[in-house]
């Protein structure tokens, strides 16, 4: 999987891939009002601009998938088209954010996790510290606060 740092050029190509991630995966597991309001989010000002802006992430580089880090100890966004879901597009991206992390000196990630992402984040490790409930445009939305631990405390 070929991956490639994200460029500020990149952001019309993120909030493209994020709306179709949203819109042809969501439906599977979210209400019709859900996906609308969910995927909204990417056409908003103001909503993903700073971690576009500030965060450090990866692109595919078949554009069909990213990740990004904002802040540092922070997985804040890992979305991927649903042609290209299930083909190792999201193992691939963690396995570089979470090693961007632990060379930056993280020894714990954080994220909010959907319904979607949280089986992939538990199996690669992750651990539900609380489930949570958002709204997005109105509409309620579960979703899992999770972490990883990248490496152990020195005593």
């Amino acid at each position: 999987m070929a991956l490639r740092p994200i460029a500020p050029e990149d952001q019309p190509l993120l909030r493209e891939i994020y709306a179709d991630a949203i819109e042809s995966q969501a439906p599977l597991l979210y209400s019709e009002e859900q996906v609308r309001a969910w995927a909204a989010l990417a056409w908003l000002p103001g909503v993903l601009d700073a971690s576009f802006r500030e965060g450090s992430g990866w692109l595919t580089t078949d554009g069909s998938a990213f990740a990004i880090r904002h802040p540092d100890d922070r997985l804040s966004l890992l979305y991927c088209r649903g042609c290209a879901s299930r083909r190792g597009h999201g193992s691939a991206l963690l396995n570089q954010v979470e090693g961007d992390a632990l060379e930056s000196g993280v020894q714990q990630f954080r994220t909010e996790a959907s319904q979607f992402s949280r089986p992939l984040l538990e199996r690669r490790g992750w651990v539900v510290e609380a489930p949570e409930t958002i709204l997005i445009g109105g509409v309620p939305f579960e979703r899992y606060r999770m972490v990883k631990l990248l490496r152990q405390v020195q005593s």
